[in-house]
C-alpha cells in the first residue's frame, strides 16, 4: 500500500467559523439542498456527528458514483479543524484502500478565511497515484465549498 498527499488553499469571503459550521457541522442539511442535482442525502448513520460518526454520502441518480461513507475522526471546534476518512464507496474502485481529510479554516480577518484541504490517497498494492488524475475531484471539491460560501455570503444571518 502507498499513499499520496496533496494540499490545496482557496480563500474565502466568509468568516471560518460560518464556513466551519455549514461546511463540517451541518453539511448533512445544507449540501443536498443546495446542490440537489449531485447530492440526494447524507445521513449520520452512526455517532451523533461527532467523533467516530459515520456519514453516508448518497449521491444523485446521474451521477457517475452512488455513495460513499466518511468516518469523522477529529473533530476540533476550537481550531476549526475536521479530519474524516473515506471508507467505503464505489469512489474508492479496486485502486483505493481510502482516503484521509484534513480540512481546517483559518481566520484571516473577522469576514473572511483561508480553507486548507489536505487530502491523503492510500492506494491497494502498487498503484501509484498522480496529481493530474486527480484534478477534476479537487475541482469539485473546491465547487462545493464555492457554492456554500456563496450561499453564506448572501445569507449573512447564517450559521453566524
Amino acid at each position: 500500500m502507498g499513499v499520496t498527499s496533496f494540499t490545496r488553499e482557496f480563500n474565502c469571503q466568509v468568516s471560518a467559523a460560518r464556513m466551519f459550521k455549514a461546511l463540517i457541522l451541518d453539511s448533512h442539511n445544507l449540501v443536498p439542498k443546495l446542490i440537489p442535482q449531485v447530492i440526494k442525502s447524507i445521513d449520520i448513520i452512526l455517532g451523533d456527528g461527532g467523533r467516530g460518526s459515520i456519514k453516508q454520502i448518497n449521491f444523485s441518480e446521474g451521477t457517475y458514483f452512488k455513495y460513499m461513507k466518511n468516518r469523522i475522526d477529529v473533530i476540533d471546534f476550537e481550531n476549526l479543524m475536521c479530519n474524516y476518512t473515506l471508507f467505503e464507496g464505489d469512489m474508492l474502485v479496486d485502486k483505493l484502500e481510502s482516503i484521509s481529510y484534513k480540512i481546517k479554516f483559518e481566520p484571516l480577518s473577522e469576514e473572511k478565511c483561508v480553507c486548507k484541504v489536505t487530502s491523503q490517497y492510500f492506494t491497494s498494492h502498487d498503484f501509484e497515484i498522480k496529481e493530474e488524475q486527480l484534478r477534476g475531484a479537487k475541482e469539485r471539491v473546491v465547487g462545493m465549498y464555492k457554492i456554500v460560501e456563496a450561499y453564506l455570503f448572501e445569507n449573512p444571518a447564517a450559521y453566524s
